[in-house]
């Protein structure tokens, strides 16, 4: 049985799989509606030999909402070290022997997620092949998600190839029924933008009465959004999406020195909170320590859950939803997380 507030998140990347292990928590009615313009390592290296769609991004959300065991999850998402297989997750060999199956890579995803028991559904965006560009500065195109983040130049647009590709039709129906829309975290224009080009789905969240929310980095990305401020990926997101949106969830928290110094020397910096500007754009800006103390930067699942969460529940009887959130909690954890001043 579904319970929870239906919660639709768009993205790609780590970053999704990440707020995708906090939400379960807390809800069932989760849809991810992933990119499918990977093209590098194991899932572009199957995408070039079987014609199939990228796995990697839809297996990393598969794996986040699994009711697994932990050797399940150690299983999927195990690589292997040598020989032709080097390089490949068990996960996406998975995905792609069941698009074999079944001759379509939905209903790969739709198999794997009855086996995994996963709480919600996971979505590829299209069912389209396409191609992600980019415009830089200069009018050089730069074609394929994987050479994108090592192009010289600052991104102007990115764009598809072909334009004209359809959504799948379960995602546009998941956002008309979502109680929230959540974009993000992740890369801004590799993962979380190339949803926002596929025709369709701009339009479906310009329609939909559900808020819409948008989780900035914690760091910026080398080569992608270089001194980035997170009005600045707003403005891109907003720019290329052509709609509105309500929140932006932003970490105010410190990065631990020892990650800065690391982070540094590849090239990122801490995403700076420039709240007077963000709200200046009309957008609500939510701000709060979201780090996750861990030896990479990430957002913490369980404080970026109940981000989104309050802003959820925020016009909508919201004592009675704490009230079942702090009882699902304590089944789970033994522990109550939420308190009725929310």
């Amino acid at each position: 049985m579904r319970r929870g507030p239906k919660i639709v998140v768009i993205g790609g990347g780590t970053g999704l799989s990440v707020l995708l292990r906090g939400l379960k928590e807390y809800t069932s009615n989760l849809t991810a509606i992933v990119s499918v313009a990977d093209d590098g390592g194991s899932s572009g290296r199957l995408r070039g030999d079987l014609g199939m769609l990228p796995p990697g991004d839809i297996r990393n959300c598969l794996v986040a909402l699994a009711d697994k065991e932990p050797l399940m999850e150690e299983l999927l998402q195990y690589r292997f070290k040598t020989g032709e297989l080097a390089g490949h997750s068990l996960g996406n060999l998975l995905l792609a022997a069941l698009t074999s199956m079944t001759g379509s890579f939905d209903h790969a995803v739709r198999g794997l997620s009855k086996v995994l028991a996963i709480r919600g559904q996971v979505l590829p965006v299209t069912l389209s092949d396409v191609t992600l560009c980019a415009e830089l500065g200069d009018g050089t195109v730069v074609q394929g998600q994987s050479q994108i983040s090592h192009s010289p130049g600052r991104i102007q647009r990115v764009f598809l190839k072909p334009s004209r590709c359809l959504p799948l039709a379960e995602a546009l129906l998941a956002i008309r029924a979502a109680d929230a829309v959540v974009l993000g975290p992740g890369s801004l224009y590799t993962s979380i933008i190339p949803n926002l080009l596929v025709k369709g789905i701009p339009e479906a969240l310009a329609k939909t009465p559900a808020p819409k929310i948008y989780i900035c980095n914690v760091m910026t990305q080398p080569g992608e959004t270089d001194g980035y401020t997170a009005s600045g990926h707003l403005e891109a997101l907003v720019a290329h999406g052509g709609t509105t949106i309500d929140y932006a969830v932003v970490n105010t928290g410190p990065v631990p020195p020892r990650l800065r110094v690391r982070y540094l020397q590849m090239g990122a910096n801490p995403v700076a909170a420039d709240i007077e500007e963000i709200e200046k754009m009309g957008i609500q800006a939510v701000e709060g320590d979201l780090v996750h103390q861990t030896d990479v930067v990430r957002h913490h699942p369980d404080k970026l859950a109940q981000a989104v969460l309050r802003l959820t529940f925020a016009d909508r009887g919201r004592h009675n939803r704490v009230r079942y959130l702090n009882e699902r909690r304590r089944d789970s954890k033994g522990k109550e997380l939420f308190r009725a001043e929310i």
